[in-house]
This record gives C-alpha cells, sequence and structure tokens, in this order.
C-alpha cells in the first residue's frame, strides 16, 4: 500500500519541474508495475478475507489507471509547451557595419531577443570578462561587466582563444592563457588536450547558441570560431552587444550607490577556466 503514497509525490514532482515528464513516464513503465505485481502476489499469497484481498488488489489497479492517465497528460503538455516555441529564423546578418564587421544578427539583436528567451533548445553565452584588461571605456563601453540579460551565461571570449584586431583605441585585452591559438589565417589550434571538450560543453552542437557581449565584437569572433570548428552556423546567433540593450530582463551589476562604482560580480552566472587543472598539448 506504499505505493499509494509514492506516485503522489512522483506526481508532485512533475508539477514542480523535479522531474521531467519522460523521466516519470520511464518510472512507470518499468520499476512501477513490477512492483505493483510484487504486491499484487503477495496480497494473494496473504491470508485475509478474500473481500479484503479484492478491495486491495482493484485498489492497486485503480492506482496504476490513475497514475498512467496522469503522466500521459502531463507528458503530452511537455511536448505541447516545447512545439510552442516558434521555428527561429534563420541566421541573416545585419546591413552596414553591425553585420559586415561584428557579424551581428539581422532578426534577432538587441531590441529583439527578449521574444527569443528561455527556450529549452537554446543556450545564451555573454562573452565578456567580469573585467576586461581592454580600455573600453574609449570607445564609448565599459570595461567592466556592468550587467547582463537574464538567462546569458558568461563565458569570457578571452579565456577561449587569443583576442586580436581590436580597435586602436581600447588597446590590448587579456594575453594570458587561452583554450586556442588563432593563427590569424583562420585556422584555430588546441592548446590543452579538453580544449575542444570544454567549448562542446559550453556550446552544446546540439542547441541554438545565442551570443552576446559588450558591443558585438566578441560574440562575432565567438561565432566564427565555432563555425571553423564544426558547429552548425544555422544554430548561432550573434545578437549583438549588452551596451545597447533596453529589453525588460537586464540583470544590473554596476552599483552606483557609492561615490565609486562597485560591481555586484556575485549576480554573474559565470563560468571560470582554471587553465592550472588543464593537460597542455605537447608541440614536438
Amino acid at each position: 500500500m506504499l505505493l499509494l503514497f509514492i506516485h503522489p509525490i512522483s506526481i508532485t514532482t512533475v508539477f514542480t519541474g523535479l522531474v521531467s515528464p519522460s523521466a516519470a513516464v520511464y518510472d512507470f513503465t518499468l520499476p512501477y508495475p513490477i512492483s505493483y505485481l510484487c504486491s499484487i502476489i503477495l496480497i494473494m499469497n496473504t491470508k485475509p478475507h478474500a473481500e479484503i484481498k479484492k478491495i486491495a488488489i482493484a485498489t492497486i489497479i485503480f492506482a496504476m489507471i490513475c497514475t498512467t492517465v496522469v503522466l500521459s497528460i502531463f507528458t503530452a503538455k511537455n511536448h505541447t509547451i516545447i512545439s510552442n516555441y516558434s521555428d527561429l529564423p534563420r541566421p541573416e546578418l545585419a546591413e552596414g557595419i553591425r553585420g559586415s564587421q561584428f557579424s551581428i544578427d539581422k532578426n534577432i539583436d538587441e531590441s529583439t531577443v527578449d521574444q527569443y528567451l528561455g527556450r529549452p533548445d537554446s543556450v545564451y553565452r555573454d562573452l565578456r570578462m567580469l573585467k576586461d584588461p581592454g580600455d573600453y571605456e574609449a570607445i564609448g563601453g565599459d570595461s567592466y561587466l556592468s550587467g547582463f540579460i537574464r538567462g546569458f551565461e558568461v563565458v569570457p571570449y578571452p579565456y577561449i582563444v587569443n583576442v586580436t584586431d581590436l580597435p586602436p583605441e581600447v588597446g590590448s585585452s587579456y594575453v594570458g592563457d587561452t583554450l586556442f591559438t588563432n593563427d590569424g589565417a583562420g585556422n584555430y589550434r588546441a592548446n590543452y588536450q579538453e580544449s575542444l571538450q570544454i567549448l562542446e560543453d559550453l556550446f552544446p552542437k546540439d542547441k541554438n547558441i545565442f551570443l552576446m557581449c559588450g558591443g558585438g565584437g566578441y560574440a562575432g569572433a565567438m561565432k566564427q570560431l565555432l563555425i571553423s570548428l564544426g558547429w552548425d552556423a544555422d544554430k548561432i546567433y550573434n545578437v549583438g552587444g549588452y551596451w545597447y540593450y533596453e529589453g525588460e530582463n537586464n540583470v544590473p551589476v554596476k552599483n552606483t550607490k557609492n561615490t565609486e562604482p562597485t560591481y555586484d560580480f556575485w549576480k554573474v552566472p559565470y563560468h571560470d577556466i582554471d587553465f592550472s587543472t588543464l593537460h597542455k598539448v605537447s608541440r614536438s
């Protein structure tokens, strides 16, 4: 009879999102039916009154039917929710310098990205550093990560590959260890045995990938790197620069309450890369 209490708990986990309907269905398609069968066998081998046996068995069968129906409904609803997300427009370069120099997308950019947030088929990556050594204030930006769009996770592009082609006013960005080296001719060489695995974990190939940075440059360069290493160009969107975002999902990091601004970096979902734990590729 304990199973009658287990099922409501399982259903509750689906309600709250702790367990996906598909995972719950798996539970009911193998372990629970076996448990039900064992319970029926145990009841049949005990010596209560025949009517009590009938009631117990009928109760278990009724519980099986109810939970199967409920989970079928939730599974159908889950698939409906996913299918309700409209198809994404194919990546298309914006007109002018935004497209030709930064590879920012025409259809999904700072002004429209809010419409495409929270998709289960997509990941969202902001490519800035918490504090970039480059002088981005010289071009009207912010060297600090002053805020981000809700749902984006921060993966610093300068840790992925050496930064090139910055505006002269900005100077140099980070020049430390990187996962890859760009030889300047569009070829990327892995510097660590784990480089590609890390890249695939942070930018999964089976998802749509939304890229953003401060002004669009890091995001455009990251898109180029991914495509060069085998990612599907039709699944990667450079949505532009946070500096130009005016939507409803802004998460401010810069705190201006004091005389000198401070930055609440604890808010940032940040992916650091500890190069000391990686294994360098031998170049003999």
